[in-house]
């Protein structure tokens, strides 16, 4: 049987936001709002370098000191802005990138520094007609190099690099990358977006991924891996997923993650325009509260302080929060009912989320009825 979450790490793009949007939906902002009020320390996990990722989830409520684990595990920061942890990739290994991989798409190099150089391309005309969007929405931080191996001079390192192109080049590429010495060098992991035809490498530091930088965060916040939940839905997620306790996939993910899901014995949730990972978080949410109503003062003194919430946050937390209001009681229903689970007391919809939340049999166990 699963313990309750105390740490969650979520994907952003095909995750938390839905596949047409640029910003979060009401539901899934106040799934990470109560999540939090919860105790339960919510992380994003992104792709996204930090000043891409920030804006994101500004004037949300969340707390100043939620981690933003960012270029795929590289950066880790508060959404206030506090660096926890990077690490860069010599920039050595980014020039021998450079010429190994310059024949399969565009190439960018992203750097530890503010405004114009952050991000470094050679060609600004052939980037943007693969990844506009993004090229207009970080335009004031591109510098154009070229060759860009003069932005990469020994002391110059990078945070990582991207490749970007469609999806046959850049399996191509990622198999000459496997084949180079240069792979014992660094990380590779890819991201997929078929209905663009478009995949993206992301070039790493050795040894770096989201789930690398999932466990030294649930490390230093003193979180079992059994306690951490992952949320993701493509290629690059797949590192933070392997690694959690308690992993869920997104059923907008690809069929093959699907797949991998079933062999793992991943949950998966409804997608990412279904509100999946609102679904998720208010079971997990429902949980910890049903130990505090059952568990009486003692159990919720405990879960609290092992989420290092203080006994006043506790008591300011239960006068709004805790004792469930008639909108916070229809969001616990709704998220019983998502979930198969129509029992009308507490006590056995308590039992029956303790349930759901065993060990995974060899299929896949969908939150939510349907794929």
């Amino acid at each position: 049987m699963h313990p309750a979450v105390r740490l969650v790490a979520i994907d952003v793009d095909g995750t938390l936001l839905p596949s047409s949007a640029k910003q979060l939906t009401a539901r899934t902002a106040r799934a990470l709002r109560d999540a939090q009020a919860a105790g339960i320390t919510v992380a994003i996990a992104t792709g996204r370098r930090v000043a891409y990722t920030a804006p994101i989830f500004e004037g949300l409520g969340l707390r100043a000191d939620t981690p933003l684990i960012t270029s795929n595990g590289a950066v880790v920061a508060r959404l206030d802005g506090q660096a926890m942890d990077h690490t860069l990739m010599p920039a050595e290994v980014a020039r021998g990138l450079c010429g190994l991989l310059r024949p399969f798409g565009s190439m960018v190099f992203t750097f530890d520094k503010p405004g114009r150089g952050a991000l470094v391309l050679e060609d600004l005309e052939q980037t943007h007609g693969r990844i506009a969007l993004w090229v207009e929405q970080n335009r004031n931080a591109i510098e154009v190099v070229k060759p860009m191996e003069d932005a990469l001079a020994d002391g110059e390192d990078p945070i990582q690099g991207m490749v970007a192109g469609p999806i046959p080049k850049m399996r191509e590429a990622e198999q000459a990358l496997k084949a180079s010495p240069l792979a014992a060098q660094c990380a590779c992991v890819r991201t997929e977006y078929p209905a663009r035809d478009l995949s993206i490498l992301d070039l790493l530091p050795a040894g770096i991924s989201k789930g690398t930088a999932l466990r030294r965060l649930a490390a230093s916040l003193g979180v079992e891996r059994a306690e951490v939940m992952a949320i993701g839905d493509n290629f690059n997620d797949v590192e933070m997923l392997e690694w959690a306790g308690q992993s869920i996939l997104m059923a907008n993910a690809a069929r093959e993650l699907r797949t991998l899901a079933k062999m793992r014995g991943w949950k998966q949730t409804p997608s990412s325009d279904e509100d999946g990972v609102a679904v998720v978080l208010e079971k997990a949410i429902a949980k910890v509260q049903a130990a505090r109503r059952e568990g009486g003062a003692d159990c919720a003194q405990a879960i609290s302080e092992k989420a290092g919430i203080t006994n006043a946050e506790v008591a300011s937390q239960e006068l709004t929060n805790s004792e469930l209001t008639n909108q916070e009681l229809a969001n616990s229903e709704r998220a019983s009912q998502e979930l198969g689970n129509s029992e009308p007391t507490s006590q056995k919809r308590a039992k029956l989320e303790l349930a759901n939340m065993g060990p995974a049999n060899p299929d896949a166990t969908n939150i939510e009825a349907g794929d």
